[in-house]
């Protein structure tokens, strides 16, 4: 189908259709970098994520499709709400920002990260997508103007430990969008120390997390006066935090 610049109905339609010598060879030389564990996505250099087309490249996270049941979670949140003011922090490849504007487009959406090719990349897709999101380098919630309805984040969240076992895939993403600290917490405690200062009245915070850690990382938010709750994902792993400085209704 990339060779071939078809969709799968396209597919079907060509029937026996014979490549061309160049096709043979970019098929070759796909398959031959496939063999060496390279993702497929950057192969293509494309995924479909969340209803959305996005452009993957080796600068940000490939859009993991757990990561779907946190763009739900953030569109429920949202829910009743005219013209909410929505903060994607470490954005990547901008899916979960994007995600929420495509459904939400009256949505006002922010998106930051602290690496410059990531964002990049994020504004490729959004232009590519004809979405209207503000892009910010920044280092978490740092120097980040206005408050927020909700502040969505997919941080690093995996402990440094696990570096050492990882799939030959995975070591195509970008280091520092996966691992952080002993107990992959590092960053989202920073995170939430800074979130509660931007939170409108209401307003919520929704993370992805291991589910090694997301317990440990909910039951301090109750100790410092967070109301939290955990959400599982499509595998009933607890895996996404959900935190307000108010009860939820």
């Amino acid at each position: 189908m990339h060779v071939l610049n078809l969709d799968w109905s396209g597919l079907v339609l060509a029937g026996g259709r014979v490549l061309t010598a160049a096709q043979v060879q970019q098929t070759e030389a796909l398959i031959a970098r496939r063999l060496t564990r390279e993702p497929l996505q950057h192969l293509i250099g494309a995924v479909e994520w969340g209803g959305i087309h996005l452009k993957v490249t080796p600068a940000a996270l490939i859009p993991r499709p757990e990561t779907e049941t946190l763009l739900h979670l953030a569109l429920e949140a949202l829910s009743g709400r005219t013209a909410p003011a929505v903060l994607d922090v470490g954005t990547g490849s901008g899916a979960l920002a994007l995600g929420i504007k495509a459904a939400r487009p009256a949505a006002r959406v922010t998106a930051t990260d602290l690496s410059a090719e990531a964002l990049a990349l994020a504004r490729q897709n959004a232009d590519l997508l004809h979405l209207e999101v503000a892009f910010l380098e920044a280092d978490l919630l740092r120097g980040v103007p206005g408050t927020f309805d909700l502040i969505v984040s997919n941080p690093p969240y995996l402990p440094e430990a696990d570096e050492a076992a990882a799939e030959p895939e995975v070591r195509h993403d970008p280091r520092q969008a996966l691992y952080s600290g002993p107990d992959g917490l590092t960053l989202a405690r920073q995170l939430m120390r800074q979130a509660a200062a931007l939170l409108n009245p209401g307003g919520v915070v929704l993370l992805e997390l291991d589910p090694r850690n997301v317990e440990r990382l909910a039951h301090e938010l109750h100790l410092s006066g967070w109301h939290a709750q955990i959400h599982p994902d499509l595998t009933g792993r607890l895996r996404f935090l959900e935190a307000s400085a108010t009860p939820p209704t």
